[in-house]
Parts: C-alpha cells; structure tokens; sequence
C-alpha cells in the first residue's frame, strides 16, 4: 500500500461518516453537507451528528443537523480553516450551538502511517502477538486505551510487551470500520521512557498493513505524549475533527449537574 493509496482510504471513510464525496476533502472551497447514517460508518460514530467539522488541510467539510446549515457556513467562512478548530474562534460556533442545547465537545487530530518512515523499532522486552481469544482479562484500567471493554467485538488484535511473564505495554486496535483499524497504546508507568509505546505501535501497524486495512492512530493536540508517539512510530498528521454533543452529553463527561429547563 502507498502513502497515496492510505490516503485516499481515509478519505472515503471520512465520506461516508460525513455523507459528502471523498473528493470534497481537496477543493478549496469549503462545504456544508447533511449528516446521515450510514452501515459501513465508524461503528462508534453516533449518526446522524449535530455538528462535525472536518479538514483535511484543504478546506473545511462540515457535516451538520439541516438546522445548522446557514450558520456554520457563515462560521467556517468567516475565519481561516485552522482558527475555525480553536480558540477564540470557535467560541463563535459555541455561542451557536449553545443556543440550540450542544456544545463543542471532542476536538481531535488523526495520524496515518507514513510508508517511507514506518518500520518495527526495536524494544529491550519480548513482544508478542494477540488476537481476541487472548483478551479475556484483560479488559481492565492499565490497557483502557488498548482495549476497550463496552466495545469488545471491535477489539481484533494486539501487539503486547513482556518482561518476563509480566504484561508491561500493550498496543491494541479495533475494527472501527471495514478497511480502517484504530490503534490505541498504553505502558505501565514503570516502564515508560523506554521507547516501548512506539516499538509496540510500529509493530502492530505492520502487522495491520500486512492484514490490507489501514492503520490510524487519534491523538488530542493537547496530548503531546500521545502526539510524540505516533510520530515517532512512523504516523504523521492526516486531518483533524471538531464535533458538538448535547448539552446534557458534555455536563455527563464534566460530571456536572443539568441546570437546564426541563
């Protein structure tokens, strides 16, 4: 597979959890399109959504609730595409969204596999090969990033690392979509600073390639660690997603109490 290749495959993915066409991704002008369900969308994606900005670097495709049309159109005209995913900004869309019971709520960078620079980095431990049949038990705290127990069906294999019989770093994936598996990664705190979180995200994203499903890897900008990683692993920046939840959805998170009318 080529970086082109891995490219265009996001692209499509990205299409039809947006419902627009893959190539709105690379015009210049940017778009508003309906958000509609759709069978073959990221499995953890609630669709339709009210309000989800989407660039891959050239524009801005918004996928958005109808009601929102006219006014995120204004929004993602109104400042550069980047500034539209930050602050001050974006406080404009919030004031918006506020009005009608959403909020901003997840703002996230997404990381596919440079095939230039990919290759298994070495690590100091023994690592080893798992699949699904070996994650009974394994669905606890220290690999919540690897595994994730509400959607274990997804989970399909796991790139773990041993010192000796002790389980110290595990880099898991999920099938979140026909051809694209998301990589997760966590390492007991002992043992970080190691390199072991990359040589274990490099390895199983050879192993994912090897398998012809695209690997990708999400990160909050915020989280250098996290963004160090992927590049590190081989991974470079491929887009960015904002998206709005409602009101009650973001206090939840918050663990705040709804002061909103009933």
């Amino acid at each position: 597979m080529t970086n082109e290749q891995i490219n265009q495959i996001a692209r499509k993915q990205s299409a039809i959890d947006a419902n627009c066409s893959p190539e709105d991704f690379l015009m210049s002008e940017n778009k508003v399109v309906i958000s509609a369900a759709h069978p073959n969308a990221r499995k953890y994606l609630e669709l339709p959504l009210y309000c989800n900005l989407i660039s891959y670097g050239n524009n801005i495709v918004a996928s958005v609730n109808s009601e929102l049309t006219k006014t995120v159109k204004e929004y993602i005209d109104s400042y550069p595409k980047e500034h539209c995913f930050e602050t001050p900004n974006f406080h404009v869309l919030n004031d918006a969204l506020e009005k009608r019971n959403h909020r901003i709520c997840f703002m996230a960078e997404y990381f596919l596999p440079d095939i230039k620079v990919l290759k298994a980095l070495p690590c100091e431990y023994e690592i080893r090969l798992l699949t699904s049949s070996d994650f009974n038990g394994l669905y606890r705290e220290e690999w919540s990033n690897a595994l994730c127990e509400k959607r274990k069906h997804l989970d399909v294999l796991a790139a773990a690392a041993y010192d000796g019989n002790k389980l110290i770093g595990m880099a898991g994936c999920s099938a979140d979509c026909a051809t694209m598996w998301q990589i997760g990664i966590d390492v007991l705190p002992e043992y970080q600073r190691r390199g072991i979180a990359a040589a274990l995200t490099s390895h199983l994203a050879l192993e994912i390639l090897e398998r012809d499903k695209v690997p990708f890897y999400c990160a909050a900008w915020s989280n250098i660690r996290s963004v160090r990683n992927g590049i590190k692993s081989g991974f470079r920046p491929a887009w960015v997603e904002m998206t709005a939840k409602p009101k009650e959805f973001v206090n939840k998170m918050n663990k705040i109490e709804d002061d909103s009318p009933s």
